[in-house]
């Protein structure tokens, strides 16, 4: 019994010194933890900032120019040295650990709770607001005469046929007088369509939803129906009617090319353009339209006039003539004179700014059998390379932002893109033609990426950003949410589902973990230089004439 006891105790003994130990050991580890494990990705980021004393190269200019003198030109100037200077103290402070505007704090937490906050955050955030190259006067698309000669002042009048349907409109030099559409038109650059925080487009996206329709005509061309809609101040734009419900996904068995046009993805995808700090999208809004007294009423198109019908429940359809789908089996049937529909603002007409087409050098085989040359050719990209545009300048960066905004929003159907010709080879490229976007939330397409994988190039501001929305203070799901949100047809049901915007998180993180695999992969001598373009070096010739 005593030799028992004593085996006793000394197993209770160990066990004891055994949790001591641990306890101990748990305790060293928690002692030398972050407090904040949220912190890293953020200062991180801010690091990169830091580094580069750069951030976009999105352009901070007026909405819109009249082009009279310089001293425009030069007030810009020293408005961007001003914002550099801001930029460089800042970034300065950060990399000293002193700035806690940009930590992850707990006010800065708060200040970020719901969905439009996360999204003032973001467009407040340094990426959002650095300075552009200096704009000169041939990077704007469009002027306006500061002087006009008597013998022409009649050619800055329009005056309409029908005195009823539309305003009598003097526009001249006094650009307070321009409508929101105009606006917009004046101020297309070389490097985007609207600026950053633009106070037009609040004017523009309100036309859109809500000025009266005075005429409908059927857009010639294209596989699907598409009608064009004018305003009484001559403003136009373009109507993708609604044809699902939101939530329908697309057929698995159906190809891309077979797939219907969504309303709800023109406008998701003019958001998402915005939210990447693309401004590549012309503005689109939802509305909706009554189609007899807005369209059947008011066309003069005789064509769509004659394809109008009751359907057996009493809803008002049409179908119009296109290539596919216009035929009473694939009618737009509204419910029952109500309809949502797309109305995208409508760019410079051809004759005053003609744009150029360009076939994708990744376009798909649109065969249901045959593979396209990028399919078979892994080393595909050192070909593309080589050949104009490509060969120099920005396009093939250009490219891969348009690649990532068609990953995130799973659009196949890049069969084409276009630029405006006035500037050539060194332009952005129009994000245009975006209905087949969003049909699937539950497969993501890894070929879309292609470009992307085997060229291993990406923006530096295109990078930062995409990994600042990759931050939960910043999640993209929340900014586009709060986005949308704001779309008049928000008020009818959400324009993306959840699983939607679940699968835009999931499909960033592949973005950012491709090019960390071409970060690898090109990790001999020049390392990063290789994948990332620095597109903001501009900035410290900035920061060099701002003293």
């Amino acid at each position: 019994m005593r030799s028992r006891s004593r085996t006793i105790c000394l197993s209770l003994a160990f066990v004891t010194v055994s949790l001591y130990l641990l306890l101990a050991l748990v305790s060293l580890s928690i002692h030398h933890q972050p407090c904040d494990p949220s912190r890293w990705p953020q200062t991180h980021i801010l690091r990169e900032l830091a580094h580069t004393n750069s951030t976009s190269a999105g352009t901070s200019g007026p909405t819109y120019i009249t082009h009279g003198g310089d001293s425009s030109l030069k007030d810009d100037s020293k408005e961007a040295k001003d914002s550099v200077r801001a930029l460089s103290d800042a970034l300065s402070s950060v990399k000293r650990g002193k700035n806690a505007s940009v930590n992850t704090t707990a006010d800065h937490t708060e200040s970020v709770e719901s969905g439009l906050s996360k999204l003032e955050a973001l467009f407040d955030h340094p990426l959002y607001n650095m300075p552009g190259p200096p704009v000169h006067e041939d990077d704007w698309l469009l002027r306006v005469k500061s002087k006009v000669k008597a013998s022409e002042k009649s050619s800055q009048m329009w005056v309409s046929a029908s005195r009823e349907a539309y305003e009598d409109a003097h526009w001249n030099g006094n650009v307070d007088r321009h409508p929101p559409w105009l606006r917009f038109h004046l101020g297309i650059s070389r490097r985007q369509l609207y600026p950053h925080r633009d106070p037009n487009m609040e004017l523009l996206t309100q036309q859109l939803a809500t000025h009266r329709i005075v005429s409908a005509v059927q857009k010639p061309g294209g596989t699907q129906l598409k009608l064009v809609m004018s305003f009484p101040n001559y403003g136009q734009a373009m109507f993708k009617p609604m044809k699902q419900e939101r939530d329908e996904e697309t057929n698995y068995n159906l190809y891309y090319f077979s797939d219907f046009e969504r309303h709800n993805a023109e406008i998701a995808a003019f958001h998402l353009d915005r939210i990447l700090g693309y401004r590549r999208v012309p503005p689109v809004v939802g509305r909706l339209v009554d189609v007899v007294k807005e369209i059947k009423d008011i066309t003069t198109d005789h064509k769509l006039a004659r394809t109008f019908f009751t359907s057996p429940v009493g809803n008002v359809c049409f179908y119009g003539q296109c290539s596919y789908y216009c035929s009473t089996e694939h009618a737009v049937c509204a419910r029952p004179t109500n309809l949502e529909a797309s109305l995208a603002v409508m760019l410079p007409d051809l004759s005053l700014a003609a744009r150029r087409s360009w076939r994708s050098p990744w376009r798909r085989s649109y065969s249901r059998s045959k593979l396209a040359n990028w399919e078979s050719q892994p080393s595909y990209c050192s070909t593309v390379k080589k050949t104009v545009p490509y060969n120099e300048g920005t396009t093939l960066v250009d490219f891969i932002d348009m690649v990532i905004l068609d990953f995130l929003m799973s659009n196949m159907d890049r069969h084409h893109y276009e630029t405006f010709e006035k500037f050539g080879n060194h332009t952005f490229l129009l994000h245009l033609d975006n209905g087949r976007a969003f049909g699937r939330h539950s497969k993501d397409e890894p070929s879309i990426l292609a470009p992307l994988e085997q060229c291993c190039r990406i923006r530096r501001s295109t990078w930062l950003r995409l990994r600042l929305l990759s931050l939960p203070q910043y999640r993209l799901s929340d900014v586009m949410r709060a986005s949308l949100s704001q779309d008049p047809l928000h008020s009818v049901a959400p324009l993306l589902s959840e699983p939607h915007l679940a699968a835009l998180n999931r499909r960033l993180e592949t973005v950012l973990e491709t090019v960390s695999r071409c970060q690898e992969r090109h990790s001999g001598d020049r390392g990063a230089d290789e994948v990332i373009y620095d597109d903001t070096a501009y900035l410290k010739d900035l920061v060099i004439s701002a003293g």
